[in-house]
């Protein structure tokens, strides 16, 4: 909780206070964006197409990783980077966002049952892997590393680099890394939640841990280090202890 609790003490400011602008269709297809959206939309498309694909489990999972990282590197190369201006810092905000994320199941058993969290809406809890790879060591390295390396990258570019600022204004290249508006803070730290589905608690309190340490480091690879470092956390806690719902 060190995190959130500095961020409301110490709520972050800038000169002037930007406010949210009213995008246009221009800005929206801005050639700008696209190193900033181009990975996520490729993970995620090849997630929505998976199922109707007749191939096994791991071919599938190393066709999207695989996919997504081509992406990346063919259109961001230089923004895909782990090299943080404040690493320790950096890690130590990503074993918090870990510790934040299973703490409510480890203190509260039974906790992630209510319907607040499993519902029409946000979906059952139940994971995605098949339970024969649950034993695989190749499966479970190449699951884990997507996790640790790929969806950092792909997710910091979409929610901080691009969504946190476009929201600001649609010319977002005109909007430095960290920039503050309390609209632009909130409905990217709900929208990020929204993506956890039955987890979406405490993917809004990840939300809003990254989108504060956004704000004081300004620096992408940080919050790309820090959600590696969360998701390797999250991947070595799922292995070591069986808690497989976590990979949905």
């Amino acid at each position: 909780m060190a995190v959130l609790s500095f961020a409301f003490r110490h709520p972050p400011t800038m000169s002037s206070s930007p406010r949210i602008a009213r995008p246009g269709p221009a800005a929206s297809r801005s050639p700008d964006a696209v190193p900033y959206v181009a990975g996520f939309l490729a993970y995620v498309g090849f997630l929505a197409v998976e199922g109707l694909l007749p191939l096994p489990q791991p071919l599938l999972y190393g066709l999207r990783v695989s996919v997504s990282s081509a992406v990346i590197l063919a259109v961001a190369r230089p923004l895909a980077s782990f090299r943080a201006t404040r690493p320790f810092s950096s890690v130590l905000v990503g074993v918090t966002v870990f510790g934040l994320w299973v703490a409510p199941d480890l203190i509260f058993p039974g906790y992630r049952q209510h319907w607040l969290f499993q519902n029409a809406l946000t979906g059952k809890l139940s994971s995605s892997l098949e339970p024969g790879l649950r034993s695989s060591f190749w499966f479970l390295l190449l699951r884990a590393a997507g996790s640790a390396l790929v969806v950092p990258v792909a997710e910091e570019l979409f929610w901080r680099g691009w969504l946190l600022r476009w929201l600001i204004r649609p010319q977002f290249t005109s909007v430095p890394l960290g920039a503050f508006a309390p609209g632009s803070f909130w409905l990217v730290a709900v929208l990020f939640a929204s993506e956890h589905g039955p987890f979406w608690d405490v993917g809004l309190a990840a939300g809003i841990a990254y989108n504060w340490w956004m704000v004081r480091a300004k620096s992408l690879p940080d919050l790309i280090l820090a959600h590696g470092v969360t998701n390797a956390c999250l991947a070595a806690y799922v292995i070591a202890a069986g808690q497989w719902s976590y990979w949905l």
